[in-house]
């Protein structure tokens, strides 16, 4: 008798979600997805493994990338050739562009859905396997501005139409910050450590990034002036004009006026014509942009590899979520693959560290364990080609579109099948019995307002579709 292995229980870190969680995520996914191509930008894909140098180049820490092996190494093979499991979506990208650069036409519109493998210590809304929902803009020699002022209605239209409440976008330039940094006295080796102090001020607290830009070697009158420019005071009004007024240096200068730009050009990428701006809907949305979008220094991104515009966005009531789309504008994407020069700008959505915590605050629905809408069940086993055809009328549908529907076909009381439909969700039941299916009727069951009606076959799918709209 073989042995049942005891052991079940998935690995720590690796995300494993049941039905209804997970259709939650995949429509989530497939909002994004629709919203990047309803803006242009091209789906790719790159291998899940990449050489552990390409994913190493961008000074990635070792202890956070997971390398790959074979159990047994096949012959003629090198067992220590060094391979691993991609960190992120943007060196890859950066590879797949310098690999690709004289088939590419640029500037060069991407997005890209894949998972990602990071060797961090698992914990609560933290993953080690998760999907990045990514898009980035890549140009040759030169990248135009305008495409950093389209990328936040982007944002805002995304999880607008995904529904989670209010939420702000935070716009700032890394010029400025490097400006700031420069003028209290740091040099290049001490403002990398001086970003990411300043990256963690909402993590650790005030004191302790103080003391750590104290460290970095900046003086105390010099630390008091950084943390005014990162505070909620001065991020409040009118922060252009305030910069406008400060006379440090031209790196600062220059980071001004393209951040001025960006938020003044920003909301003419609104999906909004001429003919439409006066209706109800576009004025909301132009209105609810005004007040997701604006200014904020404290937005720092640790990363070294931005250089000009960053985002990052928040979620209004659930700050403890922490960012929930960031990225910004780099100089030269792919430097150490090729000598192109390939500035580009973009942004990164953790789909699945998002989803899990919006599901688990109530924000994200995933009250359904179906993909179907309507349950067809089995009354009669004898007239089961009656109820196959019943559910293929529904699946064909009409000019408007099909309905997707499941067939229960399993041999089981009605009562069962009607309790399997309340477990999975179903929003829409048919039920029929010999003497209904005689006369070409079937019983349509709303099951949110535990309402029936008999309705004709041929009547059947215009009925449901009218239904489902009642039923969100």
């Amino acid at each position: 008798m073989d042995t049942i292995r005891t052991n079940v229980s998935k690995i720590s870190g690796f995300p494993e979600f049941l039905p209804n969680v997970q259709i939650a995520m995949v429509r989530a996914m497939d909002l994004i997805r629709d919203t990047y191509e309803s803006f242009g930008f091209l789906p790719i894909e790159t291998p899940a493994v990449e050489r552990a140098e390409t994913l190493l180049s961008k000074g990635v820490s070792e202890k956070e990338v997971y390398g790959l092996r074979r159990m047994s190494a096949q012959e003629g093979e090198n067992p220590d050739k060094d391979l691993a499991l991609r960190f992120d979506l943007t060196v890859p990208l950066a590879r797949y562009v310098a690999e690709h650069e004289h088939d590419l036409t640029f500037p060069f519109r991407r997005y890209q859905i894949q998972p990602v493998w990071r060797g961090e210590r698992a914990q609560k809304g933290r993953f080690r396997q998760f999907y990045q929902c990514d898009i980035d803009v890549i140009g040759k020699d030169q990248l135009s501005l305008n495409n950093d002022a389209e990328i936040p209605v982007i944002i805002f239209q995304i999880f607008r139409r995904m529904g989670i409440g209010p939420f702000t976008i935070g716009v700032s330039n890394r010029k400025v910050l490097e400006a700031l940094l420069r003028h209290a006295g740091l040099d290049d080796v001490s403002i990398g450590p001086a970003f990411a102090a300043l990256d963690d001020l909402h993590k650790k607290g005030a004191e302790a990034t103080r003391a750590r830009l104290l460290e970095c070697g900046i003086g105390e009158r010099a630390v008091d002036e950084l943390m005014t420019y990162v505070s909620k005071d001065f991020n409040s009004g009118d922060v252009i004009g305030r910069l406008k007024q400060m006379k440090i240096n031209a790196l600062f200068e220059e980071g001004v006026k393209e951040l001025e730009y960006v938020v003044r050009t920003a909301p003419l990428h609104l999906p909004i014509t001429r003919e439409s701006l006066a209706t109800p809907n576009a004025l909301e949305m132009r209105d609810a942009f005004a007040a997701s979008f604006r200014i904020d220094l404290s937005v720092i991104r640790g990363l070294d590899y931005y250089t000009g515009t960053i985002y990052e966005t928040t979620l209004d009531n659930y700050p403890g979520v922490g960012s929930i789309c960031s990225g910004g504008r780099y100089a030269n994407l792919a430097s150490l693959f090729t000598k192109t020069k390939l500035p580009g700008v973009g942004i990164s959505i953790g789909l699945t560290r998002l989803a899990s915590q919006l599901i688990e605050a109530g924000v994200l629905k995933a009250e359904t364990s179906t993909v179907a809408q309507v349950l067809v069940t089995v009354q009669v086993p004898e007239e089961y080609q009656g109820y196959v055809a019943i559910a293929n009328r529904l699946r064909v549908g009409d000019a408007n579109g099909s309905i997707p529907a499941e067939l229960y076909n399993e041999s089981a009381p009605l009562k069962k099948q009607l309790t399997y439909a309340e477990r999975k969700g179903f929003p829409v039941v048919i039920v029929a019995n010999s003497e209904e299916l005689s006369r070409d009727r079937v019983r349509v069951k709303n099951m949110k307002f535990r309402q029936e009606q008999e309705v004709t076959i041929p009547q059947l799918v215009s009925f449901v579709r009218q239904l489902l709209p009642e039923i969100p």
